[in-house]
């Protein structure tokens, strides 16, 4: 069978080798054989292991499609995250200092989306395998939290009773200090004696809010959130970080950079997780295009106490960007964007006279090119930093300043 030797890693985690020809589970400079199905080597076997290979802490490693980047050392991990951000950068012909890579410690994932299918024994719930439809549980997961591993059991019987044997369901779980917070999509109807049936199933231990679709069946207790100083009640299935540890992480390097700003815009602000930090010495106009997070955060803002001023607004910033004689009114700005990065707000960010950004992102791809511009535009890149929330898969996320 004819060898291989894998030259580098994508920056989704996938070996590759000359050709171009693609292979999961492996390591730069590993020798490896293996079936060559059209640009792909399936079941490949290790010839010649890295020294960065080690024992996958979790017994799904193989199976579960959550991660996939167990089989290498925390080390090279973090410096391979760092790779791929300092790649995207050097494709667009800039470079850049990469400080330390900051990893959420195992079992601290307090976010997560669960599939679940109706059996003939009773239900599956669990994550999908490796490209593949096929749902398998994950009971010993070494990402989740204790408090959403121990929450499946419900997820089960909501399962049973609302799912289809043909169909998957999705239930987006929150650990909130109330309790579980589930959204529950792709179920059948909730009316009628099914609908008495998720009331009394939502009354276990363990759950604050249960939604069905776009129905909310019942809050036992407020599924709340602090950020900052402030208590904030989320909408159900809201977006925000994936990790207290790498939230906290990505607040401090904010708060670091826009230090001194007296007034601030936090756009993609979601429902408050930069605005409230910020607030407690700045003045912050949040900007968001969910207006059911907008609502959250006004009313997180109106109870909190020993803070700024903090005023929001609903708005579409990918087609109505903030131009920049609004933008001209703040001292800094804060930017969250979802993973397609803010193309059009950034363009007029750059036309700003505003001195100070700190940006953060999900995908370094998008960064590379949103830096790019303010680079252009006479902004000074500085403190860059990656966030790694997703211990053990691809995903990588930046915070960085940028000053005029």
């Amino acid at each position: 069978m004819t060898r291989y030797t894998v030259e580098r890693l994508g920056h989704q985690g996938d070996g590759i080798v000359a050709g171009p020809l693609y292979v999961s589970g492996v390591l730069p400079g590993e020798v490896i054989t293996g079936e060559v199905e059209k640009d792909r080597i399936v079941g490949p076997s290790i010839v010649t292991p890295s020294d960065h290979r080690v024992k996958a802490p979790c017994s799904h490693a193989k199976s579960c499609g959550g991660c996939n980047l167990q089989h290498a050392s925390d080390d090279f991990v973090a410096g391979f995250k760092r790779g791929v951000v300092q790649t995207a950068l050097t494709t667009r012909g800039m470079t850049a200092e990469v400080c330390a890579t900051e990893t959420s410690p195992p079992a601290s994932r307090r976010r997560a989306v669960f599939s679940a299918r109706r059996t003939k024994k009773g239900a599956l719930v669990g994550f999908h395998m490796k490209a593949s439809d096929t749902v398998i549980a994950v009971p010993n997961c070494k990402v989740l939290s204790p408090v959403l591993l121990g929450i499946v059991p419900v997820l089960e019987d909501l399962t049973v009773l609302g799912g289809s044997r043909k169909g998957t369901l999705r239930f987006t779980v929150t650990e909130t200090t109330g309790g579980v917070d589930i959204l529950a999509e792709g179920g059948k109807p909730a009316d009628g004696p099914f609908l008495a049936q998720l009331a009394q199933t939502s009354a276990k231990p363990g759950i604050a809010r249960l939604t069905w679709e776009d129905e909310l069946i019942a809050t036992q207790h407020t599924p709340a959130v602090n950020f900052g100083a402030a208590v904030v009640t989320p909408p159900p299935g809201a977006f925000f970080q994936a990790t207290q540890e790498g939230e906290q992480t990505l607040v401090s390097a904010v708060l670091e950079l826009i230090d001194g700003a007296g007034r601030v815009a936090d756009l993609f602000s979601g429902c408050g997780t930069f605005t409230f930090p910020a607030a407690q010495s700045a003045e912050v106009h949040a900007f968001e295009g969910e207006k059911a997070m907008i609502a959250s955060l006004e009313a997180g803002w109106r109870h909190a106490k020993g803070l700024r001023t903090v005023t929001a607004t609903t708005r579409d910033l990918f087609r109505r960007p903030l131009l920049p004689d609004e933008l001209n009114k703040f001292d800094a700005i804060i930017i969250d964007p979802p993973r397609a990065g803010a193309e059009a707000q950034i363009a007029e960010i750059a036309k700003s006279d505003v001195a100070t950004i700190a940006m953060v992102s999900c995908n370094p791809v998008t960064f590379a090119r949103d830096a790019e511009v303010l680079i252009a535009a006479g902004y000074e890149m500085r403190n860059l930093k990656v966030v790694d929330q997703f211990r053990w898969s691809s995903h990588v996320e930046v915070v960085a300043g940028f000053h005029r």
